[in-house]
């Protein structure tokens, strides 16, 4: 029997060698090109990889594919990012872009993203419907396919994305207030795709993990605290860092550090975003968020007088509304965010840039940018605790979640309860806590607000004894 694909929040996701084969490769691109020419018979896809482990083989087999189902293909040229394909997907005007990447997962997963024509994920049920019609086996012999001949007949082109991307964002920043600004920045790419156009971008800056290491040094390239030690400590030993960026595996998610090596959590970096687009650039638009970002996004919305949504987790719900939509700002808790004047796609770099350029010509530090933001909603702290624990018992919490089950959690009585996607527990104005299963991994994330970090974690282990015990 044939192994069962099934794409997740963002794609199809598999260990390489188990589930992430050539021959499932093949048959997801199979599916995915008798889609597209149903919507096109003259359908052109842009395809590239990353910095995983064979993303080069696993172009090439969804190209021939691809190229035998009749399509033009736009092959990116070296590693890219997964915005660049969705730029590359917009730009170059193709039905479809597909970018062999896991993003934050860990080494041995690799993954299939969809983009659509609009520059962002393709809408959830165009993907189940290329899930739906997957077929049983790959049919096609890739080993008589010869690249060559579509290359000679025009079927098949190379693109460079990367310099396509160079000059996107050199037509909307200001690169060089940022380099004569005098601040010392730092740019860590976690061995992910971001790692060349950045020095391309911004030569003069300092920059870590920016070699090619397909295994990310065993690390899951995914920039959260934990993850990012090394770019703490050496933030901490220079003493003179202004700020530092980091970017995921496929670099659409953002991390941040200030010049103390304190982290910047993807909260405090939307609601910058925010206070810089509007009080500052007089920009509009609405705000829309996923169910896990902290409620301070509805009240500095309120403050600037813009229209608020909260949709589920999954960044493909945001930009499904930014397609149709005047959004200003778009984001996840987990680093994906979008802005207004780009494509409605996540992007660390774009997001990085914005807050180095909010720096430059404010000539404000970052804390005290989000000293600013304070002033207006309230300082906070966060912090996510991936519990990894047996599927029953995942389960069995998910299950006791949905009976309500939980009226406190040690001495946190539950005021209100949310369920838009997940389980969010409020205690107060100030404190909540949130339960919900990973789409992309096999782990049960827990989150909390409060005050301080001190009760941040003190809630996080509240959780994990209730739950868990």
């Amino acid at each position: 029997m044939a192994q069962q694909i099934k794409f997740g929040t963002d794609g199809w996701r598999a260990i390489i060698g188990d589930d992430f084969t050539v021959e499932n490769v093949a048959r997801v691109a199979t599916a995915t090109a008798i889609w597209v020419l149903k919507q096109n018979p003259n359908a052109k896809i842009v395809v590239g990889h990353d910095c995983r482990f064979a993303g080069e083989l696993f172009v090439e087999t969804a190209t021939k594919i691809f190229l035998q189902h009749g399509i033009q293909v736009k092959m990116a040229k070296g590693i890219v990012s997964t915005p660049m394909i969705s730029l590359g997907a917009n730009r170059l005007d193709c039905d479809l872009g597909i970018i062999f990447t896991a993003s934050h997962n860990p080494p041995a997963y690799n993954g299939y993203k969809v983009k659509a024509k609009f520059g962002g994920p393709l809408q959830p049920e165009y993907v189940q419907e290329i899930e739906n019609i997957i077929p049983d086996k790959n049919l096609i012999d890739l080993s008589k396919i010869n690249l060559e001949n579509y290359f000679q007949n025009k079927q098949l082109e190379i693109v460079d994305l990367e310099t396509l991307y160079v000059d996107h964002v050199k037509a909307n920043f200001d690169l060089d207030a940022i380099q004569k600004s005098g601040l010392r920045l730092v740019y860590d790419a976690m061995y992910g795709a971001g790692q060349n156009v950045m020095k391309r971008l911004l030569p003069n800056i300092d920059f870590l993990h920016c070699e090619h290491n397909p295994s990310f040094y065993g690390q899951a390239p995914e920039p959260i605290a934990k993850n990012l030690k090394e770019l703490e400590t050496y933030i901490k030993e220079k003493g003179n860092i202004h700020c530092a960026l980091a970017t995921d595996g496929d670099a659409d998610r953002i991390g941040l550090y200030n010049g103390y090596g304190d982290f910047v959590d993807s909260h405090h970096i939307i609601l910058l975003l925010i206070h810089y687009l509007v009080h500052y650039k007089k920009m509009s638009g609405k705000v829309v968020v996923a169910f896990s970002t902290t409620p301070r996004v509805e009240k500095l919305a309120a403050h600037y007088n813009l229209p608020y949504q909260v949709t589920k987790i999954g960044f493909k719900d945001i930009a499904s509304i930014m397609v149709k939509e005047d959004v200003l700002v778009g984001g996840e808790e987990s680093g994906g965010i979008a802005v207004k004047g780009h494509i409605p796609e996540r992007d660390g770099i774009w997001m990085g840039l914005i807050i180095w350029e909010f720096m430059a010509k404010s000539g404000k530090t970052l804390d005290e940018l989000v000293k600013e933001v304070y002033d207006l909603v309230g300082s906070f702290k966060f912090e996510r605790n991936d519990l990894h624990i047996t599927e029953d018992l995942k389960q069995k919490i998910i299950n006791n979640c949905k009976q309500e089950a939980y009226p406190s959690f040690g001495n946190y009585q539950v005021k209100e309860l949310k369920t838009i996607d997940g389980f969010k527990y409020f205690f107060d104005e100030e404190r909540w806590m949130m339960i919900r299963p990973s789409g992309t991994e096999p782990v049960l994330r827990t989150y909390a607000e409060a005050p301080t970090l001190e009760e941040v974690r003190k809630i996080l282990k509240i959780t994990q004894d209730t739950i868990c015990s």
